[in-house]
């Protein structure tokens, strides 16, 4: 798929990941909408890109479905969607005094991370599928973002890990559903990214979480992350498929 004239929008695209792709995208020529909480980061992007903003709460229905049609007003084809909206939480399923884990973050973090890129995912397809084919029946693509967290779940990530791993179980059945409407589904899974979070962190610290990572023995780009959704966006055969994108990395139990 040639992504220059055609409309795409991303959840969580005002910063890390998200603002990656957000850049990557309108600079291959698609007018990019970004969906986010953070409106001042986002308008300033959007303006920036010469795209659109939503501000969008990806786990309310209406907010996402609201974004989507954002995205459809822009008046270029909406053929691509990428959800990078996601957070975390640290808890372990019982504490060390017996005491079970709190059911409101663990809920609150399915919510954002599985229903929010769920919700993302049937708005989206259903606003590409009435776009015109392309000559091969292609009418565009979702991809979705896992974690590494989806396989290598760390002690006190139960949480994290599930929501991640019920994106990852939905990559197949999504592609398959959507097959008909020629809309292809893909999912990353990345490993330990250099995002604004751990920005924070010192360089001793970020390099000690690096020491993990097989090669190259760095974090991760948020360009590279970039780069790979560009290159599912534009390459037709890949579908269904769940890629890795960590450098080797297993993460061990912490």
């Amino acid at each position: 798929m040639d992504i220059s004239g055609v409309a795409a929008i991303i959840s969580g695209g005002a910063s890390g990941l998200g603002e990656a792709t957000a850049r990557t995208l309108a600079a291959a020529g698609a007018t990019v909408t970004i969906a986010d909480l953070n409106t001042e980061r986002g308008k300033a992007l959007a303006d920036e890109l010469g795209g659109a903003f939503a501000q969008t709460d990806v786990s309310d229905e209406a907010s996402v479905a609201d974004a989507v049609a954002v995205a459809v007003d822009t008046g270029a084809p909406l053929r691509i969607a990428v959800s990078c909206a996601g957070i975390g939480w640290a808890q372990r399923t019982i504490g060390r005094d017996g005491s079970p884990h709190d059911l409101a973050p663990y809920t609150k973090v399915v919510e954002v991370n599985l229903v929010g890129t769920f919700n993302l995912l049937r708005h989206a397809a259903s606003a590409i599928s009435r776009t015109e084919p392309l000559d091969d029946g292609s009418r565009g693509v979702v991809v979705n973002t896992a974690s590494v967290a989806a396989f290598d779940g760390q002690i006190g990530q139960i949480s994290y890990s599930a929501s991640k791993g019920g994106v990852v179980g939905m990559t197949l059945p999504a592609a398959r559903d959507l097959a008909p409407v020629g809309v292809r589904v893909c999912t990353i899974a990345p490993g330990l990214f250099d995002t604004p979070l751990l920005g924070t962190l010192p360089d001793e610290q970020r390099q000690a979480l690096a020491k993990d990572v097989v090669f190259p023995k760095r974090l991760g780009r948020p360009e590279e992350f970039a780069a790979l959704v560009r290159a599912i966006a534009e390459v037709d055969y890949l579908n269904g498929e769940v890629i890795r994108l960590d450098g080797a990395l297993r993460m061990p139990p912490k």
